[in-house]
């Protein structure tokens, strides 16, 4: 720890050193990466120098204990006592901020729910799982942007996008992507049978022009007119967008605005969100087997969670975390269910970085 400490101070220094360059604001993405660096580091960095003063302190307590004067000596063995009950402390907090940060954790999020497995019932649940994140979100002062979507014929939604603004939204809802599974007995089902249905969740950090570079020769911008409710503009102009990106085949669509140029701009919002996820996702998948402890991976795949209505429970199968409230966590009581995936997280990348020390030694 001691080595990553140090690590840390060296860095933090050399950041101080290049932001007090004159021609620093000259490179605006370059401050920006730099500024949130040095922020991401400052606790530990602060941290590690009380640590640092605290341990001359120790020395100094040493010296008066072996100073011969019986009185200062008693003095001395106090300050050591409560430097050492300080210091050891501070080492479990210094332990705690030397965890990497996620430098998306800050960022505001493009979420997208699809209907999986179970038909009109799992487009159903996708609804429900919309209105979920919607109420937790106004219980955080978050606001909440309706991008697109898709309403199923018996209710709910095929698919539905939104985007969630706040502070470090993504730090909270990052673990949410996966399927999520339902257990309960349809409205459609006649003989009372409970059924199981899932819906697939896929959370984006919101990505700016500084962070995926897009040439715009690859992409294929298409409109056309939108369709359903929205009042006389539907169906008589071309204001609905649909954005391909050729390299990677994604295709995102917007038709909620009247304009055509506020539907691209949303649409460019959504295509940048899914670019830089598409190629994060390429390196994680390579960094995988360097990382075998962890939350999940976030495929669509993977079967994160139930909602068993008959026994009102949800169990988050990753940390085997249960609580029997499933009607307040479809209210948007989902704090106790997050943050029992940051803290298991948190734990395991101590845990792994503590391994990596031990094998470097």
């Amino acid at each position: 720890m001691r080595q990553r400490l140090e690590a840390t101070k060296k860095r933090y220094l050399e950041i101080e050193g290049e932001l007090s360059s004159p021609t620093i604001a000259d490179n605006v993405a370059k401050l920006t990466s730099l500024s949130k660096e040095r922020a991401s580091l400052e606790e530990a960095y602060q941290g590690y120098c009380v640590y640092l003063k605290d341990e001359e302190g120790l020395v100094q307590a040493n010296e008066v204990i072996n100073s011969g004067d019986e009185e200062m000596a008693e003095l001395g063995k106090e300050e050591r006592r409560e430097l050492e009950e300080k210091m050891t402390a501070l080492e479990a907090a210094l332990r705690e901020k030397l965890i990497p940060v996620d430098p998306n954790d800050s960022k505001n999020i493009i979420v997208e729910i699809r209907g999986a497995v179970g038909g009109d019932e799992a487009n159903i649940f996708a609804g429900d799982l919309l209105r979920m994140y919607t109420r937790y979100a106004e219980s955080q002062g978050w606001s909440i942007k309706y991008l697109d979507g898709s309403e199923g014929a018996a209710g709910g939604y095929s698919y539905v996008s939104f985007m969630v603004k706040g502070e470090n939204v993504y730090s909270k809802l990052k673990f949410e992507s996966g399927a999520h599974r339902v257990q309960r007995v349809p409205k459609t089902e006649a003989q009372g049978r409970i059924h199981t249905s899932t819906a697939t969740v896929l959370v984006m950090p919101e990505a700016k022009e500084v962070d995926v570079q897009i040439n715009p020769a690859d992409l294929k911008i298409d409109t056309y007119r939108s369709q359903g409710a929205g009042g006389q503009n539907v169906n008589k102009t071309e204001s609905a967008v649909r954005v391909t990106h050729v390299p990677t085949g994604i295709v995102v669509s917007c038709q909620t605005e009247k304009a055509q140029l506020q539907n691209k701009e949303i649409c460019m919002q959504m295509i940048r969100a899914k670019v830089l996820s598409f190629y994060q996702g390429q390196e994680d998948a390579k960094r995988a087997s360097e990382r075998k402890l962890k939350v999940g991976t976030g495929e669509r795949s993977e079967k994160i969670r139930t909602y068993n209505y008959p026994q009102n429970r949800v169990t988050d199968h990753r940390i085997g975390f249960t609580t029997n409230t499933l009607d307040r966590v479809m209210e948007g009581e989902l704090e106790p269910i997050i943050e029992a995936l940051i803290h298991f997280d948190q734990e395991q990348k101590i845990l792994e970085s503590e391994n990596g020390d031990a094998n470097h030694r």
